[in-house]
C-alpha cells in the first residue's frame, strides 16, 4: 500500500485542555467558542471562504496513539467494530467536525460548536455544503437512539493513553 504523508495547515484553538470531560461531537459543544490559525503561506486559500455558514475541519488527532479494531464507544457499554464508530484511537488518527464559522480575519477563523482539543493540527478545511454533505440517512447501526445523546455525554478515560491496551 501507499504510504501518506500530512502537514498541518494550522491549528486549532478550544477551551478544552484534556481529554477527559470534553465534549465527543459538535451537537454537544454548541456553545464552545473557538479559533483556527492558518499559517499565513495558507492565507490565499482562505478568500471566499467567509460565505459559508459551516466548515468542515479535517484534523489529527494528536493525543492519540495506538488502536483496538474493537472499541467500546462513549455512547454505549458494548464493544462496537472500530469503522462502526467515532473513537479517536485509529489506524490514521484523523477527525472531523462540522463547525459554525463565525469570521474569518486575516489567517484567524473564528468558530462556534468546537469540539477539539486545544492544539491539534489542522490537516484541511472544506466548506459544508448541506445538499453535498447531509444526504438523507435512513439507517445509523447501533446509535438508533442514541444519536441524541452525543449532546450530554462528554468524553471519559477510556481512550486515553493510560487506560488502553
Amino acid at each position: 500500500m501507499t504510504t501518506f504523508e500530512f502537514s498541518p495547515i494550522g491549528t486549532i484553538r478550544s477551551p478544552f485542555r484534556e481529554l477527559a470531560g470534553m465534549p465527543i461531537q459538535p451537537t454537544g459543544a454548541q456553545d464552545a467558542i473557538g479559533y483556527i490559525d492558518i499559517d499565513p503561506k495558507y492565507a490565499k486559500g482562505l478568500h471566499d471562504l467567509d460565505g459559508f455558514s459551516h466548515i468542515i475541519l479535517l484534523y489529527a488527532f494528536h493525543a492519540s496513539h495506538g488502536f483496538s479494531l474493537t472499541v467500546t464507544p462513549f455512547m454505549d457499554d458494548t464493544p462496537r467494530g472500530l469503522f462502526a464508530t467515532r473513537a479517536p484511537k485509529r489506524p490514521n488518527p484523523i477527525g472531523f467536525s462540522v463547525v459554525e464559522l463565525l469570521a474569518v480575519s486575516g489567517t484567524r477563523l473564528d468558530i462556534r460548536g468546537v469540539d477539539i482539543l486545544d492544539g491539534t493540527p489542522l490537516l484541511d478545511v472544506k466548506p459544508f455544503v448541506p445538499r453535498f454533505d447531509a444526504p438523507d440517512a435512513t439507517r445509523i447501526g447501533w446509535l438508533e437512539g442514541r444519536d441524541g445523546q452525543s449532546e450530554t455525554r462528554r468524553a471519559d478515560d477510556r481512550f486515553i493513553e493510560k487506560n488502553f491496551s
